[in-house]
């Protein structure tokens, strides 16, 4: 057997670093879209290398508008990106979003990485629907993030059905979707009825502009 070159590690580190596909370029919002409305709307823009909306409201909330999401679809993946948010501030993380006309929002198709202020949440008290659960279906467990304007670092991870949330380098949130146990959840809840809810295994990535500030930025994702 050939003894093994001296690069032969930078290579592979290469090859696995290639496999990451950049979602944000850090200058500008080439490769995302609207929601439902072109053009961008004066709630998101780009600040500091970083995809903000409503950029410099602080603590005030202005109402719920669209999302902007990427302009392609993704199917198996694992996305990383960070984020920062306003004091009790909301947004949300959605994947396998489909934009049809009579949905409205990304929420009525793509499941959610919820995106929260815990400490002075304004707007969501149960566990189900607080920092890093999967919106309104299941709570995320053993959180450790940082205050309010402090980054933190997400991992999403959907493969076949099997889903886990990160949150700064743990793990706090594992399920099946379609499994019995997330077909009652389903049943019980904010769902029940929906058709549209994930009802795909393939489609967006939306970052949701729930009224408050946030920051996102380091956004990549690796197809699985």
């Amino acid at each position: 057997m050939a003894e093994k070159k001296a690069d032969d590690k930078g290579a592979t580190e290469n090859e696995s670093a290639s496999e990451w596909i950049s979602l944000f370029n850090g200058e500008n919002l080439d490769g995302w879209e609207m929601y439902g409305e072109e053009p961008f709307t004066e709630h998101w823009s780009v600040v500091d290398g970083a995809i903000v909306c409503n950029n410099g409201i602080g603590e005030k909330n202005i109402g719920f508008f669209r999302s902007i999401m990427t302009d392609r679809d993704f199917g198996n993946f694992e996305l990383e990106l960070e984020y920062k948010i306003a004091k009790g501030g909301n947004s949300g993380i959605f994947y396998h979003v489909i934009e049809k006309e009579g949905w409205g929002h990304d929420y009525v198709s793509g499941p959610e990485y919820q995106i929260l202020d815990d400490e002075f949440s304004r707007s969501e008290k149960e566990p189900f629907k607080m920092l890093a659960s999967n919106y309104s279906m299941y709570p995320a467990t053993g959180k450790k993030p940082n205050g309010y304007m402090q980054w933190n670092k997400v991992k999403i991870v959907y493969d076949k059905g099997h889903v886990e949330h990160w949150l700064n380098g743990e793990k706090v949130l594992e399920f099946e979707e379609g499994s019995e146990d997330w077909l009652a959840k389903k049943a019980a809840g904010k769902w029940a009825g929906s058709d549209s809810y994930a009802a795909s295994t393939t489609g967006r990535i939306s970052l949701q502009n729930h009224g408050d500030e946030v920051h996102y930025r380091n956004i990549r994702i690796k197809e699985l």
